[in-house]
C-alpha cells in the first residue's frame, strides 16, 4: 500500500476532529466579483436538520434569517442579511479557546441574531463584539459583508476576535477567504474541516481561472460538490448505469454531508448602491435534493411559502428534500446512515434526483435574472414584483416536486 504523504496524513488526522457540525463557508469582496457585489456563503451542518427562513422585525433593521425549526427559533439565527445590506454567517472553529475553561458555549446563533438586528457595517459588528459581556460563549469564524464594500472574517473566541480582511491584498489577493472548522489565527493544527477546505480551495482555483464567480456556478460547485478533498474520489465520474442499481458509497467528508441542513449565499449590494439590492439564495434542506430559491427584503415582509415555517415550524421545501434524502440514505442500522446510494442521485439514464431537479433550478435562475434586470425602482412597485415572483416560484416548485417525485408540499 502506498504511504500517505505528510500533507494527506495531516489532513486525515486534523479532519477527524470537530466534524460534528461542520460548515463550509466563504466570503468574497465585491472588488473582485464581476458585478461588484460581495458574496457570502455558508453550507450549514448541524444536528437540527429541519430549517426554515424567517422575516424578523424585532430590531433596528428588518432581516431575513435561517433558523432551526424548533420552539426556540426566535432566539438564534444561523445566517442571513438585513435591510442595511449587512450580512453574516459562521462556521464553528474549535481552536480559538485553547486552555479556556469557560462553560458558556454555543452562543454563535445569539450573536448573529443580535448583529442582524443592530448592525449596518463591519465597524458596527466590531463594536458590538467589543462591547458584549465576556465570555462570549463562542468559538467561531464569523463571515460578514456590508453595503460599503466591507468583507471580512472575525476569528472569535470567548474573550476577543481577530479580523481577516478580504480587501487586504496581502491576506486575500483575489478578495476570497474560505473557512471551514478551524481559525487560521487559532491553535495551529487543531480544529477540523481540513479535508473540506482542500475541496473548496480546488473549486475556487478552477472558478478563478475561468472567471466563473456567479452565484449559480458557485452554489452548484460547492453545495453539490461530489469530489473528496483527500482521496480525490469523484462520484460524478463513477455514475451507475441506471437508477435501479445499488451503488452505496461512504459519504463522509464531502462538502455536502449527511448533517447538511441548508446552504445560503448572500449577494450583497455593490459599494454605493442602494442596500435593498442585496438578496439571498437559499438551498433549503439537503442540497442534493433541493433547489435554490432567491429572497429579498421588502416592505411587505413576504417570503416564499416553501421556505417559511408551517404550523409545525417546518418549511415545505425542507420537508420535501428530507424525504428524498431518506431514500438516498436508506440504511438505518449500525453505521449504514453514512452510506448513500449514488444511483438514486446520478446515473447514466439521467433519472437521478440531481439530474431531474437541475432543469427546475435552471428555470428559477433564468426567471430571477429576468426579474432583477427589470426590477422597478419605486419600492412599492418593487415589493409587488417580488411578491408576484414568490407566487410563481411557490407554484412552480410545488408542481415540480409533485410531477417529478409524487411529493405533496403542504
Amino acid at each position: 500500500m502506498k504511504k500517505l504523504t505528510l500533507f494527506a496524513l495531516l489532513l486525515l488526522l486534523a479532519g477527524a476532529a470537530g466534524e460534528v457540525w461542520s460548515c463550509t463557508t466563504f466570503i468574497m469582496s465585491g472588488k473582485h466579483t464581476p458585478d461588484g457585489r460581495p458574496l457570502l456563503y455558508k453550507n450549514r451542518d448541524t444536528g437540527t436538520l429541519d430549517n426554515a427562513l424567517v422575516f424578523f422585525t424585532d430590531g433596528k433593521y428588518p432581516y431575513i434569517g435561517l433558523v432551526d425549526s424548533k420552539a426556540s427559533w426566535k432566539e438564534e439565527v444561523w445566517g442571513g442579511f438585513n435591510s442595511a445590506g449587512f450580512a453574516i454567517m459562521n462556521s464553528a472553529a474549535y481552536n480559538n479557546n485553547e486552555g479556556d475553561t469557560t462553560k458558556l458555549a454555543d452562543r454563535e446563533g445569539v450573536v448573529m441574531k443580535m448583529a442582524l438586528a443592530t448592525c449596518s457595517t463591519l465597524a458596527d459588528f466590531e463594536q458590538m463584539l467589543t462591547d458584549m459581556l465576556k465570555p462570549l460563549g463562542v468559538d467561531a469564524n464569523f463571515g460578514v459583508i456590508d453595503a460599503e464594500g466591507g468583507a471580512a472574517y472575525y476569528e472569535t473566541g470567548n474573550f476577543g476576535f481577530k479580523k481577516i480582511d478580504a480587501n487586504d491584498p496581502a491576506l486575500a489577493p483575489y478578495g476570497l477567504i474560505i473557512r471551514t472548522n478551524h481559525s487560521f489565527t487559532g491553535t495551529v493544527g487543531e480544529g477540523g474541516g481540513y479535508i473540506r477546505y482542500a475541496a473548496a480551495s480546488d473549486v475556487f482555483n478552477m472558478a478563478l481561472a475561468q472567471n466563473r464567480l456567479d452565484p449559480q456556478y458557485l452554489l452548484n460547485s460547492l453545495s453539490r460538490n461530489l469530489t473528496h478533498g483527500l482521496t480525490g474520489v469523484n462520484l460524478r465520474a463513477e455514475m451507475p448505469a441506471d437508477g435501479n442499481s445499488q451503488a452505496f458509497v461512504n459519504f463522509d467528508d464531502f462538502i455536502p454531508r449527511t448533517s447538511t441542513a441548508a446552504a445560503i449565499m448572500v449577494v450583497g449590494a455593490a459599494e454605493g448602491e442602494d442596500p435593498s439590492q442585496a438578496m439571498m439564495w437559499t438551498l433549503m434542506g439537503f442540497p442534493l435534493a433541493t433547489v435554490a430559491v432567491p429572497v429579498w427584503i421588502t416592505g411587505d415582509k413576504n417570503l416564499p411559502y416553501i421556505l417559511s415555517m408551517k404550523e409545525d415550524l417546518h418549511s415545505p421545501l425542507c420537508d420535501a428534500a428530507m424525504t428524498l434524502k431518506r431514500e438516498l440514505f436508506p440504511i438505518k442500522r449500525g453505521s449504514g446512515g453514512k452510506y448513500m446510494n449514488v444511483a438514486l442521485l446520478l446515473n447514466g439514464e439521467k433519472t437521478g434526483f440531481l439530474q431531474r431537479l437541475a432543469p427546475v433550478e435552471e428555470e428559477i435562475f433564468a426567471r430571477t435574472a429576468a426579474l432583477t434586470s427589470s426590477m422597478p425602482e419605486r419600492k412599492g412597485q418593487r415589493s409587488e414584483a417580488i411578491t408576484e415572483f414568490y407566487r410563481w416560484v411557490d407554484s412552480y416548485i410545488v408542481q415540480s416536486y409533485n410531477d417529478l417525485f409524487g411529493l405533496q408540499m403542504e
